[in-house]
């Protein structure tokens, strides 16, 4: 079942005032379309701690707030609308590398990150398992 974003944007604020569900934050993560910008023939992402960070946005506000910081000034940004499961359990897995999701990171106390752990990606790509593949997690 699709979600619409705003439902997802506001357990991300009921997350970071400290009284959201954490399980529920991700369940609507997983349920919402995200859009994610697209650069150069694939997903926009950042890489920062060791971790490969696909960019999606809750909201075309959310996406531009971002393209004035990242765009081309004059071009508008390309997005791909996708859903927050397909993210964390397709294009993740496929990444070489540990990788996670962040969400409306242009967005003042409005940003919310999920890394590449048990129950936000799949066990065999998680930097938690054990069970991560080589050259992935451990030690990177």
């Amino acid at each position: 079942m699709e979600r619409t974003s705003t439902a997802f944007a506001e357990r991300i604020a009921e997350q970071r005032r400290g009284v959201g569900d954490p399980r529920a934050l991700v369940g609507e993560m997983r349920r919402s379309v995200l859009l994610v910008p697209v650069a150069d023939g694939g997903l926009w992402s950042a890489w920062s701690g060791g971790v490969r960070w696909i960019c999606g946005f809750t909201d075309e506000a959310a996406l531009a707030r971002f393209a004035l910081l990242h765009g081309s000034g004059d071009q508008p940004m390309g997005y791909a609308a996708l859903l927050g499961a397909r993210i964390v359990d397709e294009v993740v897995p496929s990444l070489d590398e540990p990788a996670g999701l962040a969400v409306d990171i242009a967005t003042e106390d409005g940003s919310m990150f999920f890394p590449p752990v048990v129950g936000i990606v799949a066990n065999d790509v998680a930097v938690d398992s054990g069970e991560a593949k080589e050259g992935r997690g451990h030690g990177r």
